[in-house]
């Protein structure tokens, strides 16, 4: 197997337990998200899913979208975002720029213009400050649309603004207004 593919299948199998279902492989995390690191390795291995701290740290240093954080002396791990478990993930609220940009399928669009962007089972809506990565996210689900959100506008308000530490924005939700939908 290509190295590639080797890092994006262990990559895969931590936003799994990471993001959603810590219990597949029995690990406990806080109420912010964050795992031992020792108990993860023990437990990946004790499911057939072995992988040592250096593979753990190339897995976290070389995800393109950074989805893992370790704390500063690395003992313990979390997913920046994207959880479908009720967690406190402790961002305070940032100031967004005026627009952030939201990637989507074609599919979606009639959805979007009726709901607005709803979090649905995740922590938030997730928000790009960058054009191409909104681009890349909307092509993983078929032919990618780019909505664009007055975000400066909905902090004005009310609504809030929070930024993982891989540099999503998130918020709530997005009400149609908010949305500058493409002609």
């Amino acid at each position: 197997m290509k190295e590639k593919d080797r890092l994006k299948r262990k990559s895969k199998f931590l936003s799994l337990v990471l993001r959603h279902k810590p219990e597949v492989i029995g690990i406990s995390m806080d109420e912010q998200g964050w795992v031992d690191v020792s108990e993860l390795l023990e437990k990946l291995d004790a499911n057939g899913r072995s992988m040592s701290m250096e593979e753990l740290e190339e897995v976290v240093a070389k995800n393109d979208k950074k989805r893992f954080a370790f704390n500063e002396d690395h003992s313990r791990i979390r997913a920046s975002q994207g959880h479908s478990l009720d967690l406190e993930l402790g961002y305070s609220p940032s100031e967004p720029p005026n627009e952030l940009y939201h990637g989507t399928a074609t599919r979606f669009i009639d959805s979007i213009r009726k709901s607005g962007l709803e979090k649905r089972n995740r922590h938030h809506v997730h928000l790009s400050a960058n054009l191409n990565t909104a681009k890349d996210v909307g092509g993983r689900h078929g032919k990618p649309v780019i909505l664009i959100v007055k975000a400066k506008e909905m902090q004005e308000a009310g609504f809030k603004f929070f930024v993982s530490e891989n540099a999503v924005w998130l918020t709530d939700n997005v009400p149609v207004d908010y949305i500058v939908f493409p002609e």
